[in-house]
């Protein structure tokens, strides 16, 4: 089992921020860190402090920790499919995937933040739609990363008269698909035809968890996948870390580790700075979760 970080503060003065970002990597990377991640967003979260409060836009962030660090896999977690174009999306992927040397993950979901959308002027289609959406963008990004298919994308949403991309993924064959949330009639649907890894929150406790994997096993048995090739994260509060302790943190993540959970990413608590929680709470807990297999 690995640990990854996940980035969702950004409260530093803007001339420090920058330090500050860079401080959280690399501590993250010299604990043994295996992924770090951010929110993609265009406005804070109201539980983060609000639209009012910082947000820097998720791949130029990325691009900024990629020349951090050397060895974490770097995404965002999540993209909503309403953020950017297919095409674009796959290219701004591709090229973290290459300037990072191979360590980009394409993170995405449904959407779900009207206000941003609404507040920035993006289009917010009812959930079904954004879900036909969500299905074509994965289609399209796949299309432009095999590099034997490069004609036209026809789609109900999306048109692509040429599906090129340039230089190509440094990743083989291509950078890993993440889909985040755990809709079970339709998300867990597509990670099973097309992602190779899941994202939970292991606030829905553990049988919860347990359940919705088995929803995943079923989808997977449908499409005839094998269940095992799709990695399973589960994300949360550094508070069950932090706050509970080494050895209840451990306890607790073993459960999630029969269930075959691999990677467990969790956000720095609030009060203190990320890098220093990092420094703090990382290194112990990466030595433990390594040892849970």
């Amino acid at each position: 089992m690995r640990l990854g970080i996940h980035i969702t503060r950004f409260d530093e003065p803007a001339g420090e921020l920058r330090d500050e970002l860079a401080a959280t990597a690399e501590a993250a990377e010299a604990a043994g860190v295996g992924w770090i991640s951010v929110m993609d967003h265009y406005f804070q979260m109201e539980h983060n402090g609000g639209a009012e409060a910082a947000m820097l836009e998720a791949y130029a962030t990325l691009g900024f920790l990629a020349a951090h660090t050397s060895s974490t896999r770097l995404g965002a977690l999540v993209t909503g499919v309403t953020y950017r174009h297919p095409g674009l999306l796959a290219k701004i992927a591709t090229t973290l995937d290459v300037l990072s040397g191979g360590r980009a993950t394409l993170g995405i979901g449904a959407a779900w933040y009207d206000r941003e959308h609404r507040g920035l002027g993006v289009p917010y289609p009812p959930v079904a739609e954004r879900f036909e959406r969500l299905e074509e963008t994965l289609r399209i990004c796949l299309r432009m990363w095999d590099p034997d298919a490069n004609g036209p994308f026809d789609g109900t949403h999306y048109q692509l008269a040429e599906t090129l991309c340039v230089p190509p993924p440094v990743s083989s064959p291509r950078p890993r698909i993440m889909i985040g949330g755990g809709g079970e009639r339709k998300t867990l649907r597509l990670v099973a035809r097309y992602a190779d890894e899941c994202n939970l929150f292991f606030q829905l406790g553990l049988e919860e968890i347990g359940r919705k994997l088995d929803v995943l096993r079923e989808h997977c048995e449908a499409v005839g996948r094998d269940y095992d090739t799709v990695g399973k994260t589960i994300a949360g509060a550094g508070d069950a870390l932090s706050g509970e302790g080494l050895d209840a943190f451990t306890t607790r993540m073993s459960e999630y580790a029969e269930l075959g959970v691999d990677t467990v990413i969790l956000i720095p608590s609030t009060g203190v700075r990320a890098s220093e929680w990092v420094r703090q709470h990382a290194g112990p807990a990466v030595e433990r979760l390594n040892d849970l297999g």
